[in-house]
């Protein structure tokens, strides 16, 4: 069961400007994160209305010579697929306005992905399928429901970075973070709530 935030009790969803609340990160080997916290407001009411409106599938996929059940629910939309929620759409917006020029490009697909308890995770990987394999890109990375840790690490070694997203936070991994890093959100024991990611990539990066 989600614990809403006490410091979001909107009653309905917003979206909230970019620019010059967003804090960047430098990373090594020209890597690089942007952070917005709270960026959507009423977000516990966005995860809620995403949880039951959305065509969430279970996977199975082989690993290490067997067959096995993916660790979270999906749901992956595709370039020109209609936004599930007028949020989700107004965020998409948002998005491409503010790091459209810097990325040469706008953020074309949607990947969704509901954790419902600390069981669910996703192991150590950087979106390298596609374009990102080896070109500079960005994924964005949108957090609704309870805060997870999104943990971070260089691919050449060296110190673990954390961050527990949730409730409308914003993460943006550019530059060539997709090749010189890798990214996680691990099983955790801890008591958590189910949360909800949403990526948005360019076209070709998976």
């Amino acid at each position: 069961m989600l614990q809403g935030s006490l410091l979001d009790l909107a009653e309905e969803v917003t979206v909230g400007p970019l620019g010059d609340t967003v804090e960047r990160v430098p990373l090594s080997e020209g890597a690089w994160i942007d952070v917005r916290r709270g960026w959507i407001g009423g977000a516990d009411l966005l995860f809620e209305r995403l949880r039951d409106g959305v065509a969430w599938r279970a996977e199975r996929r082989p690993m290490y010579e067997r067959v096995v059940d993916v660790p979270r629910l999906l749901c992956h939309l595709g370039e020109g697929a209609p936004a599930p929620d007028p949020a989700v759409a107004e965020a998409h917006a948002a998005l491409n306005a503010h790091y459209g020029p810097e990325l040469g490009e706008p953020f074309a697909t949607i990947g969704m992905c509901l954790y419902r308890d600390g069981r669910d995770s996703v192991a150590w990987h950087g979106d390298t399928i596609g374009r990102s394999r080896t070109e500079d890109t960005m994924v964005a990375i949108v957090s609704v429901g309870a805060a997870r840790t999104l943990s971070l690490r260089p691919k050449a070694g060296g110190r673990t970075l954390r961050y527990d997203l949730g409730h409308g936070d914003l993460l943006v991994m550019g530059g060539s973070c997709q090749r010189t890093w890798d990214h996680a959100v691990l099983k955790t024991a801890k008591p958590c709530g189910p949360r909800i990611s949403l990526q948005f990539r360019p076209r070709g990066v998976l």
